[in-house]
Formats: structure tokens, sequence, C-alpha cells
């Protein structure tokens, strides 16, 4: 109960504290939904580098070896990876761009709160060409220092080329820092590096200064250097029926926040000092003015605060769904 209270807590300062959205024009990189009927559960976003405006996404688990690129222009997808040499993939829970070029899928969800002794990672080239194709994919075993446990967000460092997993967990999880290089056919060791939030997704920014990290309610950024976490705020995030996913845009002006569910979307939310739109921010969540184009109307702060109470019923019933179905 005591977590269920925190959650509904949390929606209502969401939403007291929330902005207006943005208006997105019709570009690419904007806001977006994702009109494929196969895509129910995306649970993860990458942001390609070598076609503008696609992102790479997957469904959680029960849909096989896939990874779909879609464009944000149209919310089509534009090709499907079929990766071969993984065996059957159990819990997909995230997706991350390295700086050589390939795409790093986590196979790395536990739902059962740390059953299973290793997890996998796949690695294929992203593709030059966006067309349904048949790729053999690279498998890591993955085991972590401290004992298994559940995760869903897995981030490559963009410089680097480290792979860091944070850990998901009510009362606080751990980033766990993976090898230097990881090892095809032995065991690849993650270590306890620092103390997160509770995590359902995470992204590097695109010059790996600093890592974003994202829950079902709020989103943090951290400061990042020498492969450690530093100074932290906190950002806008949309309020989402089911929040799994972030990433940058490949430009680094904005994150892009995605959700589990039939048609989800995709929602942009613009960097500070990261050269985008002048858009206001989308969803709640600290780091946002006082300025920020309030009138300080009396009556307005009212329908605010019965508008926070409804949504917090609302999204308590969401998010009680989909920990049923998780």
């Amino acid at each position: 109960m005591r977590s269920l209270l925190t959650v509904s807590a949390a929606a209502a300062l969401l939403f007291l504290t929330g902005t207006a959205p943005a208006v997105a024009d019709d570009g690419a990189d904007r806001t977006f939904t994702i009109e494929d009927p196969r895509i129910t559960e995306s649970s993860g976003l990458a942001a390609s580098r070598i076609h503008p405006g696609v992102y790479w996404t997957h469904n959680d688990s029960d849909d096989g070896p896939y990874v779909y690129a879609v464009d944000s222009r149209t919310g089509k997808t534009v090709a499907t990876v079929t990766m071969e040499g993984v065996g059957e993939p159990r819990d997909v829970e995230a997706i991350s761009l390295g700086p050589d070029g390939d795409l790093y899928v986590g196979d790395i969800g536990d739902n059962l709160d740390g059953t299973w002794d290793h997890v996998w990672i796949y690695r294929f080239p992203e593709p030059e060409r966006l067309a349904d194709t048949t790729v053999r994919a690279t498998q890591y075993d993955v085991t972590y220092a401290d004992g298994a446990r559940n995760a869903e967000a897995l981030m490559v460092h963009p410089v680097t080329g480290r792979v860091y997993i944070a850990s998901k967990n009510e009362e606080g999880g751990g980033l766990y820092e993976g090898p230097q290089r990881l090892t095809a056919g032995g065991g690849n060791v993650f270590r306890r590096v620092g103390e997160v939030p509770w995590v359902t997704d995470g992204a590097f920014s695109p010059d790996g200064r600093e890592l974003v990290l994202r829950s079902y309610f709020s989103a943090r950024r951290y400061a990042f250097e020498d492969g450690r976490l530093g100074a932290d705020h906190a950002v806008s995030a949309p309020l989402q029926r089911q929040s799994e996913s972030v990433t940058y845009t490949a430009d680094g002006s904005a994150m892009m926040f995605g959700s589990e569910g039939e048609r989800s979307e995709v929602a942009r939310v613009e960097v500070e000092g990261g050269g985008g739109s002048e858009s206001s921010p989308r969803g709640g969540g600290g780091g946002t003015s006082s300025g920020d184009g309030g009138d300080g109307d009396g009556s307005a702060k009212t329908t605010a605060t019965g508008a926070a109470v409804a949504g917090a019923v609302v999204l308590l019933a969401l998010f009680a769904a989909g920990r049923r179905k998780k």
C-alpha cells in the first residue's frame, strides 16, 4: 500500500507542477504516434545516427527476435530486423546505439525480481538500408557481481562504448558498469558503481556528458564523468500510460519519451540549452522555471488542483493495470 500511495502522490505532484503541452510541427524528431499494430509494448528507444528522424524500438516480451525502425515523420515502421543466433528472447527491455554504429538490445528484464542467474545482450550493426532484413547478432551472457536482479535500462556510452545497466527497484536500484569489452561465449560481470532511483529506462546524451534516467512519473539528468554519476536535477517528463523508454535525439536538442500500449505516443521534450525549438516542454516534473507562462489567476490554480486529483486517480489505475500485466 505504501508504494501505491507514493506513486499516487508523485502523480498528483507532477500534475500540479506540469507545464503546457508543446506544439509540435510535422518534421522529423517531433512528437509522434507509433502506428504499427505489431508494436504494442514499445519498451526501448534509440535514435538512428545514419537515418535522420528514425527511431529503433522493440516489444517487451512474447514477440520474438525483432527490432523495428519507426519514422518519426509518419509514425510508420520502415524496417523490421529479425535477429538470428540469439536463442529465444525472454524479456527485452532496452536498446542503445554504440559509438561503433552497433545496436545493443538488452534482454535484461526479470519480472520475478532476480530469479534468473543470467540475462543477455544482443548486438548487431545498424542497417545502412531501411528494409526488412535478417541479421546474425552476437549474444553476450550477463551476470551481476552482487547477484541477479531485474533491470529495464541499458545504456551504451557514446564515447567509450562501455555498457551500463540500471536495475529496477521501487526502493531504489543500482547503476552497473560492464567490462571494458563484452565477450561472446563467456561471462560478462557487471559491477555496481552508483545508486539510482526507480528506473524504467535511460540514455546518454550524444556527447556522453549526461545520463538521463526515467521512471513511471519522473526523470532526472545526471552529470556523467569518468564512468560515475555526478550532480543531478529533475527534468520535465510527459505523463504516459506506462512510461517505458527514453532517448536523446541524434543532435542532442531534445529527449524522446515513449510508452507501452497500442498506438503509443513518443513525446519530444526540449533539452535546456540543447539548441531545440522554443516550444515549452511536455508533461510535468521539475526543472522548469516558475515564470513559464503562468498568469497568476487563482481560478486557474483551482482548476489545476482539481485536474491533479483526477489525473492522479486515473494514472494510478493505469499504473496498477500495467503492474498486474507485468
